[in-house]
């Protein structure tokens, strides 16, 4: 199960943009191989183009996407979470995101970090000032709420599929079941047209019984019973006709109350 099977790529954007601009928490999705499936919402240069833009940044921040668990603390000093995306267990990708500050920044402390990793300090601290900065509580909840939002919109989108896939099968059971209820009363209305023809050849031997006076009076009783029996067969398959018939408009009935209720 793939998660874009489920659901589709703008769908995901949408709530994750309207995450990150209600919030200021920058967030992005990925599958379960790690590949992107959304664009970044909200990410700042600070973590983006200064941090993550030196290879010593790089590697620390790696580490901390790698090792990092609900919401942490990474090794610059802000906040950022990871969440898992999971459909009846099955992890189908994650919500990764945070780059908040939890307090005021320590200026001299991060520029230390800027001198650690081969940064302007300057343009470090600069950088820095832009970051949002919300309590830890705060942060918590955003990342809880995103969470929250995020695997309820994909359990959703799972059920409908599943619903439809489920009312894809019906309706094709109730086709097939119609298709056989239509053969049925053409093969029915066959066996009618030979009855009649049975009828008419009872009532032809019927009348060349009489013609033939005495001797063909044992001929005419069996005529006779010919004929009632064809009668009979006449009624029955009219019965059977009738009876297909209620069974197709039930069919009908039930495959337009599926439709009607996978509408609503």
């Amino acid at each position: 199960m793939e998660l874009l099977e489920l659901i589709s790529k703008a769908k995901l954007q949408k709530i994750q943009d309207l995450f990150s601009t209600a919030t200021g928490v920058a967030a992005t999705m990925i599958d379960k191989e790690g590949n992107s499936v959304t664009e970044p919402s909200n990410f700042t240069d600070f973590c983006m183009k200064y941090t993550r833009g030196t290879e010593l940044g790089l590697k620390r921040c790696q580490k901390c996407d790698f090792e990092g668990v609900g919401t942490y603390f990474c090794h610059a000093g802000l906040m950022d979470f990871a969440a898992d995306i999971v459909v009846e267990g099955e992890k189908l990708g994650a919500i990764l995101g945070g780059q908040i500050l939890p307090a005021p920044p320590d200026f001299d402390k991060f520029r230390k970090v800027a001198e650690e990793i081969g940064v302007d300090p300057d343009e470090y601290i600069e950088a820095l000032k832009k970051v949002p900065i919300k309590t830890e509580e705060t942060i918590r909840a955003s990342a809880d709420l995103m969470s929250e939002m995020v695997n309820m919109l994909v359990n959703s989108e799972y059920i409908r599929s599943k619903e439809r896939t489920k009312t894809g099968a019906i309706d094709q059971e109730i086709a097939e079941t119609t298709k056989n209820v239509e053969q049925i009363e053409n093969m029915v209305k066959d066996l009618t047209k030979v009855s009649r023809k049975q009828n008419i050849l009872a009532l032809n031997a019927s009348i060349e019984a009489a013609r033939a006076g005495e001797a063909g009076r044992g001929f005419n009783i069996v005529a006779g019973e010919m004929g009632k029996l064809s009668s009979m067969a006449t009624e029955e398959y009219t019965a059977i006709i009738a009876k297909a018939a209620e069974i197709d408009l039930s069919l009908k009935k039930i495959n337009d109350e599926f439709n009607k209720r996978m509408e609503d």
